[in-house]
């Protein structure tokens, strides 16, 4: 066989796995959005959830779901940068520095529920923080650390040495030459790490049911005292997410359209995620283009 079909042959095979990936994820997200698309109403979107009886919406669930995630990247985006660079251009490589790598490697393949176990001695037992969003914003904070730091490094990695060189040429000090030019020309990688781990952080459900809780309080979102008990920014108080939501109907089975809840819910989830992907790539491009005057391939 000569050297152009092996070649023909490959190409081949790459498009058909490619094809497979993709059909797998319309797939998934076509049916997860056709069955639950059709039953979300601003009615379902703006109502308090039900325990027994019909019609119920997820309006507190939708709310934490932000909330959580805009707290846990706030307490772990910092710590991940500054690991990143850290990792990435100071760090010498010692058996000290590759020790941390592999238990950053081994921590960010921890099963959710581990972690969520781990959140709940630490935060709500030791710490006193009982089932709180503070208790769940810190787990989500460990779970999510290992697999952000690693994107990170990898995305400031991927400057070329050239850039770095450049800076230094022209007098700047190493820490002038990471914060202007390095940080900027690796911001649409980092942007693509935080991405991923808000994904991830937003559809997490095992870690939280043992750290934010199964049940939310009753919420003013009026009251923006967030020392309140009933105030809706207060991160003492226990809350349910969408996708411990999507669990506990399903687990629970109670309320008579449970099928049409979870549908929703799961839809709605995605299309979240999705609206956040798109405006967190949306502000990196704008942001890379602004920093650096460069267009982003």
């Amino acid at each position: 066989m000569n050297s152009k079909k092996v070649d023909r042959i490959a190409t081949g095979v790459i498009y058909l796995l490619v094809a497979i990936v993709i059909l797998i994820l319309v797939g998934i997200l076509g049916n997860i959005l056709i069955a639950g698309v059709p039953h979300l109403s601003w009615h379902f979107l703006t109502s308090i959830s039900s325990s027994f009886e019909a019609g119920g919406g997820i309006r507190d669930q939708l709310f934490n779901s932000l909330y959580l995630l805009v707290l846990t990247l706030v307490i772990s985006l910092p710590i991940a940068l500054g690991a990143a660079i850290y990792l990435a251009e100071y760090a010498q490589d010692t058996w000290v520095t590759r020790l941390i790598r592999t238990t950053i490697e081994i921590l960010s393949s921890l099963p959710s529920i581990v972690v969520g176990l781990f959140g709940y001695l630490l935060f709500v037992v030791q710490f006193g923080l009982g089932f709180s969003i503070i208790a769940g914003a810190l787990a989500l904070t460990f779970f999510n650390l290992p697999i952000l730091t690693s994107n990170i490094e990898q995305a400031i990695n991927g400057v070329p040495q050239t850039q770095r060189e450049a800076g230094w040429a022209l007098g700047l000090s190493n820490w002038k030459t990471i914060r202007g030019i390095v940080l900027p020309a690796a911001l649409p990688g980092i942007i693509t790490g935080v991405i991923l781990s808000a994904g991830r952080v937003f559809g997490e459900a095992a870690a939280l049911i043992y750290t934010a809780g199964q049940s939310g309080s009753t919420v003013d979102y009026s009251n923006w005292n967030m020392f309140s008990p009933t105030s809706f920014l207060n991160v003492m108080r226990p809350a349910e997410t969408l996708a411990v939501h999507i669990w506990k109907v399903n687990t629970e089975g109670i309320i008579p359209d449970v099928n049409l809840v979870s549908a929703a819910t799961s839809a709605l989830l995605v299309i979240v995620v999705i609206i956040f992907n798109f405006g967190a790539r949306f502000l990196g491009n704008w942001l890379y283009k602004h920093l650096t005057a460069a267009k982003v391939k």
